[in-house]
Formats: C-alpha cells, structure tokens, sequence
C-alpha cells in the first residue's frame, strides 16, 4: 500500500480505506463458484454495513444475512430484495419480528421453541404466515477462537437436537409458521475446511431424522464461518470460495428441489478494508518499551482488544532502520493495542500506519468511547476526487 501515502496525505485519520477493485473480484468469484452447485450465498450484513459496500453486494445478486431489525430494513434500503433475506439472532425483539413480517422475508432462523411461539403469535396478528428454518446446534467444533465459535453444545445459539420432538409435537399448533427446512453456523474465521466436511455428515443425520417423520426439508442453511488470510494478505487477498463450495458439494446430498444457502461475510469483505491512521507520538517506558502511539484505536477497531486478533500492521511512510514498537491507540484501555513488539521502519510524528484485513468487523462494530467521532469511509475508486 506504499504507493497510495501520497493520496492520504489530505485525508483526516483516522479512516477506512477500501479497495473497490478486490471487492469486485471477490464478488464475481463467490458468485462464479457457487453458482457451479446452484448455491445461495446471502452475504452477513454484521460484517460491514457501509453503504457503498452493501450497495455493491447487492448489486451483484446476493441476498441478505440479517441478525437485527435494523439489518433487515438497512438490506432493504441498501436493494436487497425482501425475498432474498433471512433474520437470524438468538435474541428478536417482538419490534424485530414484526418489521422482518412486514418485509415478507424469505425465511426466519429460529434459535428456541419460545421464539417459534412468538413469531407464530405476531404473524397472526397480521395474518400471515412466516417460514421458519430451525437453527440447530449441530456441536461441531469449528476449530477456531473460542469467542467465535457458535455451533459447539455449550454455545449459547440454536436448538438442541433434544427439543426438536417437541418442536414436531407444536407443529400443528403452529398455524401461523411454515416450515421450510434447518439452518447451522457453527463459528467464524475457520480456516480448516475439513471442518465443514464434518458439518455435511451431522447435517445429513438431522435431514434424515426429519424426513423420516414425513417432514420434508426444502431449504438447508449451512451458515458462514469460512476464514481468511490475516498473516498474509497480500498473497492471499481473497479467501479459498473454489474450495469451500466444493468440499459442501462433496459431501451434502441435495434433493431435487431443496435450496442450499450460505451466509457469508468476513471472507467476502475482510480484505478489501484497510485502517489507515497516523503516528501521533513515540515514546519509550520506563521499562525500556517502544510506543508509537497512533490516532486509530480500539474504538475503530475493536478485535485486537476484543479476542486478541492479529491484524498485519505497516509504516508506509518511513524506510528507515527498524526498530521494535508496541502499536497503541489513545483510548484509555490497556486493552487499546494493535500489535506487540512488532518490527517496522523507524516511526516518527505524522507517518501513516495501516491495519490491514480491517474490512469485516471494524467499522461494524466502530463506536464512540471517548467521545471519538467514528470514521469515515474512503473507496479506491473516488479517492482521486477528494
């Protein structure tokens, strides 16, 4: 990224930077791949919600993964189609519920029997009928960050496969909900894909044990979770999707007629966005530590503070001798740290540090401790105009 410093130089930090071409790319290959098995990708919306991001995302065909109320109506804002979106989340307001049944939605994920009830009660207050996905916790061990895992018997997310008898037991009760099939996620940032191999075996188990019971499943909904390359980025921009959709297609069977889905999000947009801030000061503690101490932090930020995340950090301002830092932000957290004893040329006052794999879950999850103003957003195709 050297070659862009003379392009931020007027530009306030600290900000996001994203590279419109990668994100295209990646788009036209997640969209090449999957549709090879006549997939559905829905892309998750928590990963990034900027507009001219989603906007993009939509405009290229795929659907929504929404976790919020407030998700829904931004995908539809943003020209995601209504029937192209599911709302999942362990905790739907009732207010949540009724704006994703006023959008007539494609489909609910469900996370208990007592949400069930609800969406059953709301719909037919309006005279609808929801379609529901039982989210099932399939206790698959994802193999990654014990923050991100969801699919896993302790984690807090899906049903388990114990109450689903007495899911079919409700069922006729349920006059309000169709049934249209199960939905799985069991973590994020999974870079071992024999993972999701394990994943189609236990999901076949469950379609079995419904049809068995003469409930047909039309739909399967596999989640996300697929990871990207933080430690390399520039060798590896764009995540393994040839891989991904063939190791599903490998191993899930799909009968005539059922729709398999996907909810994508940090491997779609984790590497096109980059955080770019200057060094403010250097300092050395009395314990001999080198600082430079940046106007980007946890606040813009959150994941190095929040799971320990390695992110690659560069100075392309200096080529100087380097020297050992820790990379800190002004919030006053000890947590507020990007790297430690990392190497990177001689930094002094005004050089620009770049955070990279910044796309997904940073400016999400951006907020305004301290009274930090957030971010704002700068695209690789209207930076010449600023």
């Amino acid at each position: 990224m050297i070659h862009l410093k003379d392009k931020f130089k007027n530009i306030a930090t600290p900000f996001y930077y994203y590279d419109m071409d990668l994100l295209a790319k990646t788009l036209d290959i997640v969209k090449a791949e999957s549709s090879k098995y006549g997939f559905n990708v829905h892309y998750a919306v928590k990963a990034n919600y900027d507009d001219k991001i989603m906007q993009t995302i939509a405009a290229h065909g795929f659907g929504a993964d929404c976790v919020s109320g407030g998700e829904v109506a931004k995908s539809l804002e943003m020209g995601f189609k209504h029937q192209d979106i599911v709302f999942a989340g362990v905790g739907k307001s009732d207010a949540e519920i009724n704006t994703a049944l006023d959008a007539d939605i494609f489909s609910f994920n469900c996370e208990s029997l007592e949400e069930l009830s609800v969406i059953n009660e709301l719909a037919a207050l309006k005279g609808k009928v929801a379609n529901v996905a039982l989210r099932l916790n399939p206790d698959v061990d994802p193999q990654t960050h014990a923050y991100i895992t969801t699919g896993k018997a302790e984690n807090k997310f899906g049903i388990p496969f114990h109450e689903v008898d007495t899911f079919v037991e409700m069922l006729p009760t349920l006059t309000n909900i169709k049934f249209i099939g199960i939905h799985f996620h069991i973590g994020s940032q999974i870079t071992n894909l024999s993972v999701f191999k394990e994943l189609c075996e236990r999901v076949e188990t469950f379609v079995k044990w419904f049809e068995e019971r003469g409930i047909r499943v039309e739909s399967i909904n596999l989640g996300g979770g697929l990871g990207i390359d933080y430690q390399n980025p520039d060798v590896n921009p764009i995540a393994p999707f040839a891989d991904y959709f063939k190791i599903i297609a490998d191993n899930l069977k799909v009968a005539e007629g059922r729709s398999i889905h996907f909810e994508l999000g940090r491997s779609v947009v984790g590497q096109c966005g980059t955080l770019v801030s200057r060094v403010l000061f250097n300092k050395t503690t009395a314990a001999g530590t080198q600082y430079a101490i940046i106007d980007g932090s946890m606040t813009e930020l959150l994941r190095p503070a929040l799971y320990s995340a390695y992110h690659e950090v560069a100075n392309i301002s200096s080529t100087d001798t380097n020297s050992t830092y820790h990379i800190a932000g002004g919030v006053c957290e000890s947590t507020d740290l990007f790297a430690k004893d990392i190497s990177l040329p001689a930094t002094k006052r005004g050089d620009f540090i770049v955070i990279r794999s910044a796309g997904a879950y940073g400016s999400a999850m951006a907020s305004t401790y301290n009274l930090r103003p957030l971010p704002c957003s700068v695209y690789s195709d209207t930076i010449d105009n600023l």
